[in-house]
């Protein structure tokens, strides 16, 4: 039997991580008795002191058990938390030294959606791949420039270092782990009862690109302000570097610095989210909207269309256009 120890952090936790997380793998256990098989999840609430829990003014939570009672766990399960990273890694600090200690001790251990902060605030995540919500991408990457935060990314497992992409997302890293402590069938089973689309590891489609300014690097916020108003035109490095006096490899480095995107990648994005635009709202078809965006190759176009969202610019718009859909 597996010992699922799901954690009720302090400050504002999702409600929805600690309470699908904890029906997750009690009707997992529902469906094996079902089945004729044997349970294979204990699961139990883990917070700091015994304390309820009260979250979003209506909703207590009482814990089971605290990180100073003895027991050993094989998984535990680190819900989302909002609100000032920084404020909430330092609320929550207490719980380090125990995951740290249950990992080496075999635990493993899953971060979902920007629970991410508090599995990295471990030290756990350095060096290795991360997922996390899109919208906390730049806070991450300065708060954790030692992880390699893949932000397409729905689920990540390095070696029983689980992490899953935004908000509903971190149902599908709960069905990964299901199946890898069970069997295909059940995952299946789950899937369906939970309606959750099986096998989902891609979030490009969901990321609304905010290019990074909360930066000091004044030469570079111009460089992004001329892309951003300019997106239309074919903006060269060459006539960024020009326009403020750079050498082309000073300014190269400070904007991957600054934005964490090479020039030309930040160019592409700006684009790209213009013709996301387009084609959600419009009826234009996908070669006036590539010609406006600044493209004139279709091929190339379509090729970075897809890198960054996932989709072809016609899946894109047939997945988001009402009036395509319709």
């Amino acid at each position: 039997m597996k010992h699922i120890s799901i954690l009720v952090p302090k400050g504002a936790a999702s409600l929805a991580c600690i309470d699908g997380a904890y029906n997750a793998f009690t009707k997992a256990n529902e469906f094996l008795e079902r089945m004729g098989k044997p349970l294979m999840f204990k699961v139990q609430l883990v917070a700091l002191t015994n304390d309820p829990h009260v979250y979003e003014r209506l909703f207590t939570v009482q814990p089971d058990v605290t990180v100073k009672d003895n027991f050993k766990t094989d998984l535990i399960i680190i819900p989302a938390v909002n609100g000032d990273m920084e404020k909430v890694i330092e609320i929550n600090k207490d719980f380090f030294p125990w995951i740290n200690k249950q990992h080496a001790d075999g635990a493993e251990a899953a971060s979902l959606c920007v629970g991410a902060f508090l599995l990295a605030s471990t030290g756990l995540l350095k060096g290795k791949k991360c997922a996390t919500h899109w919208l906390g991408a730049n806070d991450f990457r300065k708060m954790f420039p030692d992880v390699e935060l893949v932000c397409e990314k729905i689920i990540t497992d390095e070696n029983g270092i689980y992490s899953s992409g935004g908000a509903t997302s971190f149902w599908n890293l709960l069905l990964y782990i299901i199946e890898k402590y069970t069997d295909r069938d059940l995952a299946i089973t789950m899937s369906k009862y939970f309606e959750i689309e099986i096998d989902r590891y891609n979030q490009s489609s969901f990321i609304i690109f905010q290019g990074q300014k909360d930066h000091e690097d004044e030469h570079v916020k111009q460089a992004q302000e001329f892309i951003e108003k300019n997106y239309h035109e074919r903006i060269t490095v060459e006539q960024l570097t020009t326009m403020l006096a750079l050498s082309r490899r000073n300014f190269e480095r400070r904007f991957k610095k600054a934005t964490s995107n090479t020039v030309v990648e930040y160019m592409q994005r700006v684009k790209i989210e213009a013709a996301k635009k387009g084609l959600e709202t419009g009826r234009k078809n996908v070669n006036e909207l590539m010609y406006e965006v600044g493209y004139s190759d279709t091929k190339a176009f379509r090729t970075v269309f897809k890198r960054t969202t996932g989709l072809s610019p016609i899946e894109y718009r047939n997945k988001y256009n009402k009036v395509a859909v319709a």
